[in-house]
């Protein structure tokens, strides 16, 4: 005889078991349980394991799916899915008809799980562009839960981001509670225009064991808010995939019997947080305004080369698509829409949460470099093109002699910049009429004494392009820019720099009469030995007293009436950093170029940046707003700059490539403030703490050998509100691109702009052509926090658009191509029922161009304004 079974922790579930046998004294609550299989396509692996993986992950998804009539599995990240539906079409339609009866869920909607700090807001726009509109062509739906579950930290314009992409909640798992005081499980994330989103933290683990899952729920429960009730419990093989269980499933079945946590359901995020908003409302939860911080902060500066290629690639494709608009609505060519979405989808990619942070393998960044540099690739040949379409049609008349040069300006606002220029075929040097200029050194160093290169000082409209001439012969034009050994100044600024240590003791802004230097104490750079991991676990800060570079050499390499140049060389054990001020003769900021010879393994290299100010607000830029953090020398992330503000004046610090920073009290207390910039730390690769490294071990340490990158030192009145930071960004890191032109006549004049929003606190961020087709797509974000009205005019469509912003707001507006009325779109450039009107007026167009402009003949003859360097051709220019 055989008695029927009661518990049943391990082993077969009883036959015809139930539900309805669940004892009474079991917890009255639901646990929600989520399968789910969390992939990292690239880690401790390269992407092509990633890419099997999925498949096979996926596939043991569906088996579990045929034995398990309840079991619902949770997918996000859209990348997986893209490479299974081109390796493996038979799983993709399995896939396909589970989505459609609703037991493959599909979250997250992005194209991966991103680093959720570092990549620019426009980046965080097309993780959701790209990944909701695939899911919405290959499966009739789109995702309504956002989920992020193993990046690092979270900046606080989410919120309006997910909104804008149809996301309501968001689910993440760090910082944990012991990383940051916001306590709950469930939360309102607000951003700072307003937007809020459901939060949840899941409690505890987002993957578990592929055995039973009471651990799993135990540590979840003591990890969880039990004051919500229900909970939502993720379960399944993680990491490198794999996914739900037999093991996980049947333990499920038996807990749930037994009662053991409850009742527990195989469900989905959607299901939970549908049921959780609405059976607690709005009130009940707790609101957290703000970033979700902090975790790994070494993460923001491990792996400088990933950092600067990912700046590299968004600048570009940006760019990119702005003139590919103006090609395709005005000049006749083709849209190249496949071309930049090749290019979106590998920056994305590459922008994953092991990827971009440079906690990855070392060879996971052979295949980034080669993938963003293709996107690069393709922006730059997308972007000549344009410009070569745009320049053979503007009236260039046949003047010998001259060298006619376009410059092109990617920007929505009028630049004014200094360009460098290559140029041949001048072996007296050149100047142009209207623009300071100077020589300076060329690229080349052979005995072509006709190569030369100048720098010019040239202002461009938004978006669009000025025609400069190059003229025979150096002309020096009287400007207020001196310059010595030891000193920069022009009417503007005054920086004196100390002979012994190469660094400034005085940073004068004449226009406050405030110098942001001026008793400021401290090292420019400290070096500290670094034994912590790649990600820096339980680091707090990177600011140790450390040993300071000393000061090898300083001279004077430029100084004419553009800008001058004071070259600062310094050295320690066997690296090498040189840094390069340049002043401008009209400047309010000092640009400094540098190049750095890392040899140091296992240590690290802070650039300090001193003030005066005793007592400021420490204000740090992220994607689409900005934040207020403690003055404390906590490690933290900014996308391009930190400011330093006591109300009367401040000093900005802007990078092209640098994204961990702190601001630091002055030691002593009461002498200024101090900002660091983590210019390098090298970090074994993907090593992870607690793991010790073999002493007699061999190892590959990160950022050895030569990098460059550029920042900016801008004092500036008031707060930071005052200096333009946004703008200043941009332009640093997109410059303006001048190109060598010939004679031709043409329909169009030598200047011109297609776009401009104006250069007030409203910056657009995005122009580009509508997915749909048939419109163009502006998007605009308000800057500084407070509320602005902004008219973008758009001379390439023969209109302007007028509307309000509220702090911080972001708005994308469609403007059709045919003159038809603008609409406001969400961020996936759909419409949006509830939009306001938007104010459209019609705007002096652009002059549209003609396929084909043939050069005359006598212009195209004369290519080359120096006879004696050319002997071939027209000999009617005296030297």
């Amino acid at each position: 005889m055989t008695a029927p079974m009661a518990n049943a922790p391990n082993g077969d579930q009883p036959p015809g078991a139930g539900a309805g046998d669940r004892p009474g004294a079991a917890p009255d609550r639901t646990l929600h349980m989520v399968g789910n299989a969390h992939l990292d396509p690239v880690w401790l692996w390269p992407w092509q394991e990633g890419y099997q993986e999925a498949r096979a992950t996926f596939w043991s998804a569906v088996h579990r799916m045929d034995e398990y009539p309840d079991f619902v599995f949770t997918c996000n990240q859209v990348v997986l899915l893209s490479w299974v539906e081109e390796s493996d079409p038979e799983l993709f339609a399995r896939i396909r008809a589970r989505v459609a009866e609703g037991r493959w869920q599909l979250t997250g909607g992005w194209w991966v799980e991103p680093d959720c700090n570092l990549p620019a807001g426009e980046s965080f726009v097309r993780q959701g562009l790209y990944g909701q509109r695939y899911l919405r062509e290959k499966f009739g739906v789109t995702a309504t839960v956002g989920m992020n579950v193993d990046p690092f930290g979270h900046h606080g314009m989410l919120p309006q981001i997910l909104l804008g992409q149809g996301l309501s909640s968001y689910v993440f798992m760090r910082p944990g509670p012991h990383e940051t005081s916001l306590t709950g499980t469930a939360f309102w994330w607000e951003s700072a225009d307003g937007s809020r989103v459901l939060g949840y933290r899941i409690p505890y683990e987002y993957c578990s064991p592929p055995g039973e899952v009471g651990a799993q729920v135990d540590k979840s429960l003591g990890a969880g808010d039990p004051r919500l009730g229900d909970l939502m419990v993720f379960f399944g093989v993680g990491n490198h995939g794999g996914g739900p269980t037999r093991a996980n499933i049947e333990s499920i079945h038996r807990y749930d019997r037994m009662g053991s946590f409850g009742r527990m359901v195989i469900s989905s995020p959607g299901r939970y947080l549908d049921e959780l908003a609405k059976r607690l409302g709005d009130d009940a939860l707790p609101v957290w305004r703000g970033d979700l911080q902090m975790h790994a902060p070494g993460c923001y500066s491990a792996h400088s080369g990933i950092k600067m290629w990912q700046r590299r690639a968004q600048a570009a494709i940006l760019s990119a698509e702005r003139w590919a608009v103006a090609g395709s609505a005005l000049f006749g060519l083709g849209d190249p829409r496949d071309d930049l979405t090749r290019a979106w989808r590998q920056i994305l990619f590459n922008q994953f949460h092991d990827v971009l942070p440079g906690s990855a393998v070392e060879t996971a960044y052979d295949d980034a470099r080669d993938q963003l540099g293709e996107a690069v690739a393709i922006a730059k040949r997308i972007i000549a093109r344009t410009h070569n379409v745009i320049a053979r049609q503007v009236d260039i008349p046949l003047e010998e002699g001259t060298q006619p040069v376009l410059v092109f300006n990617p920007h929505p606002w009028e630049v004014t910049a200094h360009v460098e220029l290559q140029y041949g075929a001048q072996p007296a040097g050149v100047h142009l009429d209207g623009a300071v200029s100077q020589p300076i050194q060329p690229v080349a160093t052979t005995d072509d004494l006709a190569r030369g290169a100048v720098v010019f000082e040239a202002s461009v409209p938004a978006l669009g392009y000025r025609l400069f001439r190059l003229r025979p012969g150096t002309v020096a034009t009287p400007t207020a820019l001196r310059a010595g050994d030891t000193f920069l100044e022009n009417d503007l600024l005054r920086a004196r720099f100390d002979p012994a240590t190469g660094w400034l003791s005085s940073l004068l802004d004449k226009r406050t009469g405030a110098d942001l230097l001026a008793g400021a104490r401290g090292p420019h750079t400290a070096i500290c030995q670094d034994p912590t991991d790649t990600w820096g676990h339980h680091v707090r800060s990177y600011r140790w007293p450390g040993v300071a570079m000393s000061t090898t050499r300083i001279v004077l390499r430029e100084s004419g009436p553009l800008r001058a140049r004071l070259r600062v060389e310094r050295a320690w054990n066997r690296s090498v950093l040189v840094e390069e001020f340049l002043l401008g003769h009209d400047a309010d900021h000092l640009e400094v170029r540098v190049t750095l010879d890392w040899r140091e393994p296992a240590h690290q290299l802070k650039l300090c940046f001193p003030t005066s100010l005793a007592r400021p607000t420490a204000t740090y830029e992220i994607p689409f707003g900005a934040v207020q953090r403690p003055v404390d020398g906590a490690e933290n992330p900014a996308q391009s700059w930190v400011d330093v503000s006591d109300g009367r004046a401040g000093l900005a610090v802007v990078s092209n490539a640098k994204h961990g920073y702190d601001v630091s009290p002055a030691e002593p207390p009461g002498t200024g403030a101090s900002i660091g910039m983590t210019a390098v730390r090298s970090p074994v690769y993907s090593w992870h703490d607690p793991r010790e490294l073999d002493p007699d071990g061999f190892y590959s340490y990160q950022d050895q050998g030569l990098q460059s990158f550029r920042y900016l030192l801008v004092p500036h009145a008031g707060d930071w509100r005052e200096a333009g930071l946004a703008r200043r960004a941009a332009e640093l890191g997109s410059p303006v691109r001048a190109m060598l032109e010939t004679f031709h006549r043409g329909a169009l004049p030598r200047a011109q702009s297609y776009l401009s929003d104006g250069g007030g606190p409203v910056m657009v961020t995005a122009v580009k052509a509508y997915e749909d087709g048939g419109a163009l797509i502006v998007r605009a974000v308000e800057t500084i926090g407070r509320p602005h009205r902004a008219t973008l005019e758009i001379p390439l469509l023969g209109r302007s658009v007028t509307a309000d912003f509220g702090p911080y707001q972001i708005r994308t507006f469609r403007v059709p191509f045919d003159g038809g009325d603008p609409t406001e779109t969400d961020l996936i450039e759909w419409d949006r029922p509830d939009a306001p009107r938007v104010v459209s007026a019609p705007f002096p167009a652009a002059p549209a161009g003609r396929r084909h402009a043939e050069p005359d003949h006598d212009a195209s003859d004369a290519t080359s304004p120096a006879e004696r360097m050319a002997p071939g051709q027209r000999g009617r220019v005296q030297l």
